[in-house]
This record gives structure tokens, sequence and C-alpha cells, in this order.
């Protein structure tokens, strides 16, 4: 399975190392993919999100697969169209759906959670220090206008950032916002927990990040099955895990990718092998 299917990049080069009777599913809830689908009848594209892989898969009569692929994150097409609203660098509506269909839009958070609720989103899905202080000046703001746009929302945290680390916290705050607006850690969660009655025993759970929120849960999961990261033992002190790490190590790009594809800089690919 491919559960972010997108571009179709890692479906088509899957597709080209199964054999005839092989099988693709490719999961995406976002409309643009249904651009992208692949035309072969090895592939079936489901146009959902990927926290119901179990649901369909059953629909299909599949009861297991020999692998699940997840490249977790925005589509970098998706920062480049400022009516999305996920990028800073453009004015537009603050958006951030990935499913454009769901009702819960960035605007709306930012309208309507209350300052403690805004305060705990950028303190720990942005790792923001200054997140009580953004989250009063928004509740200050929307006393007398409401957050409509990118605008909107950027000049009221510049005041609360120095120059010199404008962008780096403004990406912070889009990430928090758009990880709230999009359930994305409930959703790997799910993904990731599915994962262990799905798999065939040999199968792989390949995991592609791109922040340390979502590293973490990949990594702690991978390494004891939870996502505490607590490794159990048996009575003899050998470790139970339903995984066995394939990459000890974490795999990231080399300089060489970086300087051909810069937005890679801090993708990191996390592999493991179902053991049961």
């Amino acid at each position: 399975m491919d559960v972010t299917s997108g571009g179709g990049g890692h479906s088509r080069e899957i597709l080209s190392r199964l054999n005839e009777r092989g099988r693709l599913f490719g999961y995406d809830e976002d409309l643009d993919a249904m651009q992208n689908i692949v035309d072969d009848k090895r592939f079936t594209f489901v146009r959902s999100n990927f926290r119901y892989i179990s649901n369909f898969l059953e629909y299909y009569g599949v009861e297991k697969v020999d692998g699940i692929l997840a490249d977790l994150g925005v589509s970098f097409h998706h920062f480049d169209e400022s009516d999305r609203g996920f990028s800073f660098r453009f004015d537009g509506k603050l958006d951030m759906r990935m499913n454009q269909k769901a009702t819960q839009t960035a605007a709306e958070v930012l309208n309507r959670y209350s300052e403690d609720r805004l305060a705990d989103i950028f303190y720990y899905y942005g790792e923001l220090k200054q997140a009580r202080k953004i989250a009063s000046a928004i509740e200050a703001r929307r006393k007398n206008e409401k957050f409509d746009t990118i605008s909107d929302f950027v000049s009221v945290v510049e005041p609360w950032v120095g120059k010199d680390k404008q962008k780096k916290i403004l990406a912070c705050l889009f990430q928090a916002l758009r990880i709230e607006v999009n359930r994305e850690m409930d959703v790997l969660k799910k993904m990731l927990e599915s994962s262990l009655s799905l798999l065939n025993p040999g199968g792989r759970l390949v995991v592609l990040t791109y922040h340390s929120l979502e590293d973490r849960l990949v990594k702690n999961f991978m390494k004891s099955g939870n996502f505490e990261g607590k490794v159990q033992q048996d009575f003899f002190g050998n470790r139970i895990s339903p995984f066995r790490l394939v990459n000890n190590k974490v795999i990231v790009p080399d300089d060489a990718e970086i300087a051909m594809n810069p937005r890679s800089r801090s993708a990191k690919l996390r592999i493991a092998e179902f053991i049961g």
C-alpha cells in the first residue's frame, strides 16, 4: 500500500517492481491526487484519509498486505499554491485542509479555539517557547476582527518574533496549525496501529517523516510497538517487539540529494519488518 499517493511517484516505482499478480492500493484524501491516478490494472486508488486503510481493505476483500509506505507531510506543490494556505510566502485564505471537503479551516481554529488551547497547539505541535504570548496576541486581535487571510495571522505574529528567526518561527506556527486542522498526529497513530493487524510476517513498514513530532512517534513505534518507546522483555530479558528494524540508523538525504532537491533536507526514512 502507498497510503500517501499524492503525485503518484512512489506508486509508479512500486508498480514497476511488482509482477503481474501483484496489487497496489493507493490512498489520498486530496482532490489533486485524483489527477495523478496511475493507469494500471494492478492499481486501486482510494480517495480517503489513511486512518481508514483497514476499512477499505476489508471492503476490497484483502486481509493482509506485504508492505505499507507512508510519505508524511504536505505535497510540495501545496506550498506553492496560495489558495491552499499552507505557506506564509503568499497571501490567501487561511485554509490548510488536506481534504477540501472537510469543514474546519485554519482560520476557524484561530477564531474559535480558546487562548489556552491555541497556546497548547503552538507549544506541542510547533515546539515554540513563545506559544503563550502569541496565543494572547491572537485573542486580543479577534475581539475586534476575525482572522481570514494569511496576512491577518502573520501581522499579529511578527511583533513577537525577531527578524533573524522570523521564517523559522512562522514555519513552526504554520506546521502547528496544519497538524491541528488535519488531525495529523491522530491519523498517524491510527495508521501505525493498523499496520500491526494488516502486515504479513516479513512485511515492511516504511515511513518518511519531515518533523520531529511525527518522527519520534514512528521511531518509538518501530522500536517497541507502542508510542512511548517502552520495550518489553520476556523472562530471560530478551526484547519483545512486533518489528525488526531494517535500518538501525535513520536514513537521511546526502548533500547531493539536498542540492538537487532542497526540500528533502528535513526528510527521515525509517524501515521496519513485521515479525508478529
